[in-house]
């Protein structure tokens, strides 16, 4: 029979001292491991939102860069505008940072702990629990043995007392009885006297078990507590190794003892630096009265006009960039570098800015309704028509250009002009200019 089976005791009291209450501390270990899975656990669903807020960051980020590309906002507030952007992408940075560190430092810290400080046995539980189990047991088996037999002892001292009660009250009863019986009342008397010599008897068994039982209390209590004590010494090193890897975690969440404030420097420093009146300046020149304009002056007719040409002069673009060409009053030209690809680009909005042209519907040497041809304009000399592959895509500035993506096929049907515009056909049929350095002959 084993030894918890021997010791039916209900425990009186919730001490630690009672049979089997050392349980409580035997379970603290498994509770131990269950509390590492838990903690990789809770660093893991932080690592994973640190992720999401990255990635949303992101996105977010690259969504209003797209739209402030195409929206009407210019100058240094666009840039300020998008220094949100460039904020969000560095924060995200960090937080993919915080991330990693979770997950490759304290994430596998704890997971190793764990491992070394708990060692599973082939059937089921911890070694180290096993270990302590057998430990308390040992500790409390013969203090528990002594305490059955004080138990046993008190019970049949009770039961004893019990019985001398009723013998004496029966023997009373029988006394008080005119027609009592002199055997039977013999009888009683002599069960009186044998249950008081039970009791007495009973008595000193119990007095001298419990004297025993307190005898080995002493090293009862002086071997649970050596028990006690390693169990706590294992679990110290547990909530020591805790609250270092809690402060490794603090650390990698704490931004602030990154770049984290520099950042936010450089975004204050860059909206402080943006110019409202520089802004709108610029636009004057650019987009307002400040540009140059080719005023109507009388040209002489020549052979070698090949086309009308808009009395705005059509820019010169080329694959690395844009170059916006004005002609001032005198004819001179006057280059401006225009704004990369990005929201302070006005011409992203093309149908903002009307341009007047000498192919609008009200110029009287633009119409072939009534009249029949252009008398001031010769025939284009004729060409043959050229199959072209599109290099880059290009949208269209005015009515009479092109627009087409990169990779599109289209005809060309006049030659390059001295501004170094071609003619063509889309496939659609819609004939219109677009940049000869814009396409590629189809071999």
């Amino acid at each position: 029979m084993s030894y918890d089976d021997s010791v039916m005791i209900d425990a009186p009291s919730d001490s630690f001292w009672e049979v089997g209450n050392y349980k409580r501390s035997v379970k603290r270990i498994d509770d131990g491991h269950r509390l590492c899975s838990d903690l990789m656990n809770c660093v893991h669903e932080r690592a994973r939102i640190e992720k999401g807020y990255a990635q949303q960051l992101t996105e977010w980020a690259k969504r209003w860069k797209q739209l402030l590309d195409k929206g009407p906002q210019y100058g240094s507030l666009e840039k300020a505008w998008i220094s949100l952007m460039t904020e969000a992408e560095k924060v995200s940075e960090l937080h993919l940072e915080v991330k990693s560190a979770l997950m490759n430092e304290d994430f596998e810290k704890i997971k190793n702990w764990q491992k070394e400080a708990y060692h599973k046995q082939m059937m089921a539980g911890f070694k180290e629990t096993k270990e302590t189990d057998d430990g308390f047991r040992k500790a409390q088996k013969p203090w528990a043995k002594k305490l059955k037999e004080v138990e046993v002892a008190k019970k049949a001292y009770h039961a004893a007392c019990k019985e001398e009660k009723l013998a004496i009250s029966r023997e009373s009863n029988n006394r008080s009885e005119s027609n009592t019986n002199p055997e039977q009342l013999k009888k009683l008397q002599d069960k009186v006297e044998k249950s008081k010599q039970d009791v007495q008897k009973t008595k000193e068994k119990y007095e001298k078990s419990l004297d025993e039982l307190n005898k080995c209390t002493p090293q009862y209590m002086e071997n649970m507590e050596q028990v006690f004590e390693q169990c706590q010494q294992f679990e110290n090193k547990r909530l020591d190794f805790f609250q270092e890897v809690l402060l490794e975690v603090k650390q990698h969440l704490d931004l602030s003892a990154t770049s984290y404030s520099k950042v936010y420097q450089e975004l204050e420093h860059v909206i402080k630096t943006s110019d409202p009146q520089e802004d709108l300046k610029w636009f004057r020149c650019t987009y307002g009265p400040g540009m140059p304009m080719n005023w109507p002056q009388f040209e002489e007719w020549s052979a070698d006009l090949n086309r009308t040409l808009s009395r705005r002069e059509k820019p010169k673009k080329t694959a690395d960039g844009v170059i916006l060409t004005s002609v001032n009053q005198t004819g001179e030209q006057v280059s401006q570098p225009a704004k990369s690809s990005s929201a302070s680009d006005y011409e992203k909005n093309p149908n903002d800015t009307t341009e007047w042209s000498d192919e609008e519907s009200n110029n009287p040497f633009n119409s072939n309704e009534a009249n029949g041809d252009n008398p001031f304009e010769e025939n284009h000399s004729t060409v043959s028509e050229v199959k072209v592959r599109a290099l880059y895509d290009y949208e269209g500035q005015e009515h009479d250009e092109l627009s087409f993506k990169a990779g599109d096929e289209l005809t060309k049907v006049e030659d390059e002009d001295e501004q170094g515009w071609c003619k063509g056909r889309l496939e659609s049929g819609q004939v219109g200019l677009y940049p000869a350095n814009y396409v590629e002959v189809i071999q």
